[in-house]
């Protein structure tokens, strides 16, 4: 129920809720108010007095207003809207004085800081502050710390507005931040000088609101206002983070987070912020004919009517990989199914329902998370498969809600209930009594892992009947980011293993997690010489995700568009691009002729992807229960750093990978 109360903002009348704070209620009315520790995904510290507002008829002095409720105010004396002012002579004393206090110790390190251009303390010193200063002391300085390969440290700029140490501790569920001593002696440490062990530690990066905290493997590289902005999808989970894709020219520099509060909020996780690099290498920049064993460079024409002449008059299949868009899967399965071939998306064997929408994608959307009562997780481990929404598990721990793991025992960064580790487990929590939990919000999420077993199906089949005995909300947690799409518009069927097992030619569209038997002829289209293109008798080079427009459907089933921020290597074409060059050749010319054709008859074939970031509400149809196996559970993500050929093709993933694995094998014990 909410508590209405009217307040009075720089001569403004508004209305706001009484439980808002007044820098949000200043917000509400369109004033800015500066700030540096107040986070709104973050508990208030209320220690920076950067927000100090007037209230009128309170105390004779400013008050913080990230700190301060609209409930606390008094009304006036006759009852009149309690007054605020944001920019009254005390208001901009207190704020010159605080500016001036901060810069006391700040160096001067603006033409070398890798901050400068996008710096809040910057900016807000030129709006808020003096331009003269009356210390005459020297100036403090402080160890940097060493935070691991991703974050840079720079102690002596830090304004100890306590961010980092809130977010590592708040939403990364880590607790290896914290501050140290005090007065001139407060600064923010690591715990026994530790490196940060999370796969969301980058976000500290966008957190911090000065140079003390930066992207090691991004500086000195480029200025904020050299780059290029393109607003795209991440691809490298299946939750489809919202980024923001900064380009210099035709390198990509960087990737940042963008606010979606329905996916992401505004958080990533490093191998998503950090991937660039393997943008870069083992890249396929020509087409490749393989003769007597190995391959040599061939002109676009040439390999073409090579692919053509292979696949003419033969048994076809298509492989559709993890992290193709749903244009290109398309064009793909309408230039195999024309020639009567089979596609299949499914390349690590998982059990998903070709045609039941609730059996593959749920009924639940992601932020549906944060009012449940009661989680289930399903052969999944969210930390390493999708980090994000891990966060968000936690943040509805955080809330009261109670999560429970059948399968791998995992540290999730937040208590949870162990009810065992195989098929038996969960079929005794189906047999149990949901009574006191049916009038709760409930969700059950399945993973991976849970499905890609001989009794996937059977799995798949008892936690809906799971759900439906809970009354919860279903959720199947993929693990590649183009298989929903895939899924949608049918690039799948009940027999296409068969096809596919049976094929005289298979036509690999970016698939590098499946294993090709020896035998067929083989077709590889992608971007990367990963292990698909090792296989392949002709490669076709294709663009990554950063170079090619395309639609990607998230696990919830939320159609979102990537935007092109800039174009291939070499000789690299765009994916939809390619399969219509060689359904010329094989005269059996795909009916579009721009991607924006290809759109119109995607969205035509399968309506729901016309409707960008808007997630259709799924039929509830649950699958057959089937006959349970006796094995245990296991979770599809082992290497959170090496998923795809993009991470692969990364030097600092490796480095991240190699360094997880030390500390996972690492001695325990002071030995």
């Amino acid at each position: 129920m909410s508590d209405l109360r009217k307040i009075n903002i720089d001569g403004k009348d508004i209305e706001v809720d009484g439980a808002m704070t007044l820098i949000q209620a200043c917000e509400e009315a369109g004033v800015e108010v500066p700030r540096f520790c107040y986070h709104e995904r973050l508990t208030i510290a209320g220690n920076c007095r950067m927000c100090l507002v007037e209230v009128v008829g309170g105390p004779p002095k400013p008050a913080a207003s990230c700190a301060m409720q609209v409930r606390d105010l008094r009304p006036g004396p006759e009852g009149q809207p309690p007054v605020v002012k944001t920019n009254s002579p005390m208001v901009k004393k207190a704020r010159e004085g605080v500016m001036e206090f901060l810069l006391i110790n700040h160096p001067l390190d603006c033409p070398i800081c890798d901050q400068g251009g996008e710096c809040d303390l910057q900016d807000q010193a030129m709006a808020y502050g003096v331009d003269f200063s009356r210390y005459r002391e020297a100036k403090r300085a402080t160890d940097d710390l060493d935070l691991g390969p991703l974050v840079e440290t720079h102690m002596t700029r830090c304004i100890s507005c306590t961010r980092c140490v809130r977010f590592t501790s708040e939403v990364a569920g880590i607790t290896q931040m914290g501050q140290t001593g005090r007065g001139e002696d407060a600064e923010i440490t690591s715990y026994l000088g530790e490196t940060l062990d999370s796969n969301l530690q980058g976000n500290i990066i966008d957190l911090c609101p000065v140079g003390a905290l930066v992207s090691k493997p991004y500086a000195f590289t480029a200025r904020p206002w050299e780059l290029t902005k393109t607003e795209s999808i991440d691809v490298m989970d299946a939750l489809g983070s919202n980024i923001r894709v900064d380009t210099k020219g035709r390198e990509v520099m960087r990737f940042m987070p963008l606010n979606h509060d329905g996916v992401n909020e505004e958080w990533i996780s490093d191998k998503t912020r950090f991937v660039w690099d393997g943008l870069r290498r083992q890249r396929l920049d020509t087409p490749y004919i393989r003769e007597n064993g190995k391959l040599r460079k061939a002109s676009w024409p040439e390999a073409l009517s090579a692919v053509a002449s292979a696949m003419k008059g033969k048994k076809l299949a298509g492989l559709i990989g993890d992290l193709v868009s749903v244009e290109a899967a398309y064009a793909l399965k309408t230039l195999i199914e024309g020639q009567g071939g089979v596609v299949e998306c499914r390349t690590d064997g998982a059990k998903l329902p070709a045609s039941n929408r609730s059996g593959y994608v749920g009924t639940a959307s992601i932020e549906d998370i944060d009012t449940v009562q009661n989680i289930v997780l399903i052969g999944t481990n969210p930390v390493l498969e999708s980090p994000v929404l891990n966060a968000r598990i936690r943040k509805a721990w955080t809330q009261g809600a109670n999560v429970s793991v059948i399968g791998e025992n995992i540290d999730l960064t937040y208590e949870s209930i162990h009810l065992g580790t195989g098929r038996d487990a969960l079929a005794k929590l189906v047999a149990a009594d949901h009574s006191a939990t049916n009038g709760q919000e409930n969700i059950v999420i399945v993973g991976q892992g849970a499905l890609t077993e001989a009794d996937g199906a059977a799995v798949l089949g008892t936690a809906m009947k799971l759900a439906e005995t809970m009354q919860a909300k279903f959720m199947v947690l993929h693990t590649a980011a183009g298989r929903v799409g895939a899924m949608d518009i049918g690039a799948t069927n009940d027999d296409a293993m068969d096809g596919v097992s049976a094929a005289e030619v298979i036509y690999n569209l970016g698939s590098d997690e499946v294993e090709i038997e020896a035998g067929p002829f083989v077709i590889y289209q992608g971007s990367h010489g990963d292990r698909g293109a090792h296989r392949a008798d002709i490669i076709l080079p294709g663009a990554a995700y950063t170079e090619e427009a395309g639609l990607f459907v998230n696990t919830e089933g939320r159609p979102q568009l990537a935007q092109r921020a800039g174009f291939a290597p070499g000789e690299a074409k765009e994916n939809w691009a390619i399969l219509r060059a060689l359904s010329a050749e094989l005269d059996a010319t795909l009916p579009f002729d721009s991607i924006a054709q290809l759109r119109t008859a995607l969205v035509e074939a399968v309506p729901h992807l016309g409707d960008i970031d808007v997630v259709a509400e799924n039929e509830w149809n649950a699958e057959k229960t089937g006959k349970l196996g006796k094995a245990d559970f296991r979770n599809a993500v082992t290497d959170f750093y090496l998923t795809n050929p993009i991470a692969r093709a990364s030097e600092l993933m490796a480095e991240l990978s190699a360094g997880a694995k030390a500390r996972r094998d690492g001695a325990m014990a002071a030995e």
